[in-house]
């Protein structure tokens, strides 16, 4: 039953810049073409961070059963934006690297991404843009160390960045 209570964020200035973070992150997903699930879109960013992976490396990293990451893959082969080969050194795997077009379905989200924080970050001064950066630079580090050392609040699974790599 709601409360009708609202959440206390306009008092917690790192809530509220993740939400400006996130509404950025929801924008840039809005009218990539094709429609990608999450689970395809975080196949597509972690073979791209990480480079060509074989299916239980996918599957691993979206914390999913191999068949559930064999569907999405399939159909991320299907639109186009993947490629699959058998891997040479061992043909009982297959190999996913992103295609041109998976390329650039990622490049064109993260320059929408990126266009949305800039509109932002023009109406700050020179100095917080830059200190805001260094701040960014150092949250990333750290959530990095966390996450290689495993130390991070997981899903249970213990992968809560899995977008991290």
């Amino acid at each position: 039953m709601a409360t009708g209570r609202k959440v206390a964020v306009k008092s917690d200035p790192l809530i509220r810049g993740s939400k400006v973070i996130s509404a950025a992150i929801a924008l840039s997903l809005e009218g990539v073409e094709p429609e990608l699930s999450l689970s395809q879109l975080r196949a597509l960013a972690m073979i791209d961070s990480k480079g060509p992976l074989n299916l239980a490396a996918v599957a691993e990293g979206l914390g999913v059963n191999p068949s559930n990451a064999s569907r999405a893959c399939d159909r991320l082969v299907g639109m186009g934006l993947l490629d699959r080969r058998e891997d040479l050194a061992d043909r009982r795997n297959v190999v996913l690297s992103l295609t041109r077009k998976g390329t650039g379905t990622l490049e064109r989200m993260l320059r929408h991404r990126r266009a949305v924080l800039d509109q932002v970050m023009r109406r700050m001064s020179e100095a917080d843009r830059v200190h805001l950066i260094r701040l960014m630079e150092a949250l990333s580090a750290a959530a990095d160390q966390l996450a290689e050392e495993g130390e991070l609040l997981s899903d249970g699974d213990g992968h809560l960045l899995r977008w991290l790599g």
